[in-house]
């Protein structure tokens, strides 16, 4: 499958512990998929915060002057 038919799932959560985790990016094809992966890693976490990140892919700056507009900002 190719990667661009993923989408980014941010996640804050709270461990069995009780720390809060924030920001745990996992990519999925829907939510259902992210949360699964998630909970391979944090087993008996709680998903307390899911944000969809859809957006276009990065493209570098083409010339000089961009990457100057882009440090001046």
């Amino acid at each position: 499958m190719r990667a661009s038919a993923f989408t980014k799932y941010s996640f804050r959560i709270r461990t069995r512990d009780g720390l809060t985790v924030n920001n745990l990016m996992i990519h999925g094809r829907d939510e259902g998929e992210a949360q699964r992966k998630l909970r391979q890693i944090y087993r008996d976490c709680e998903i307390t915060e899911c944000i969809c990140h859809h957006g276009a892919p990065h493209t570098p700056p083409a010339n000089f002057e961009d990457v100057l507009s882009l440090i001046t900002r």
